[in-house]
């Protein structure tokens, strides 16, 4: 979508913070999620991609980093807005992000689609991890037109 500036939504802010320290944390941010999809005039089909990658980025953030934060950006890009979601936590990083990427692909009880999926369910994304240090993962979705 080319450059994208931060802008103000209705609301007035144009970012917020959330927490995921604790299961309830990962039901906050899937709320928070869903307020910015509506303000943005996102689809019901495009807020459904948000919530879903927001979760799964959260619950991956909770379950494998231990904990970390949620940062919901609006934006606006050539008259169409967006959202850019950044998910980090202080784990231990991710070793084979390749691998991590591939469905299937697990380390815990879950069904491996988390990663994969959640890229695939956002227009842009992009993963930094450093293993011992952490992951943050930077997603955006822009509304349909």
């Amino acid at each position: 979508m080319g450059l994208a500036t931060a802008a103000r939504d209705e609301a007035g802010g144009r970012r917020s913070v959330h927490q995921v320290r604790t299961e309830e944390d990962l039901l906050t941010v899937r709320h928070a999620v869903r307020a910015a999809t509506l303000r943005a005039g996102f689809s019901i089909v495009d807020q459904t991609r948000v919530v879903t990658a927001a979760s799964e980025l959260a619950r991956n953030a909770y379950i494998h980093g231990g904990g970390g934060s949620v940062t919901i950006d609006f934006l606006m890009s050539r008259g169409t807005a967006g959202l850019r979601l950044t998910i980090t936590d202080d784990g231990p990083g991710i070793t084979d992000v390749g691998a991590a990427l591939t469905d299937g692909f697990t380390t815990g009880a879950g069904l491996g689609h988390g990663l994969g999926g959640a890229r695939r369910l956002m227009n842009d994304f992009e993963l930094q991890t450093v293993p011992g240090r952490g992951t943050t993962v930077i997603a955006t979705r822009w509304a349909s037109r």
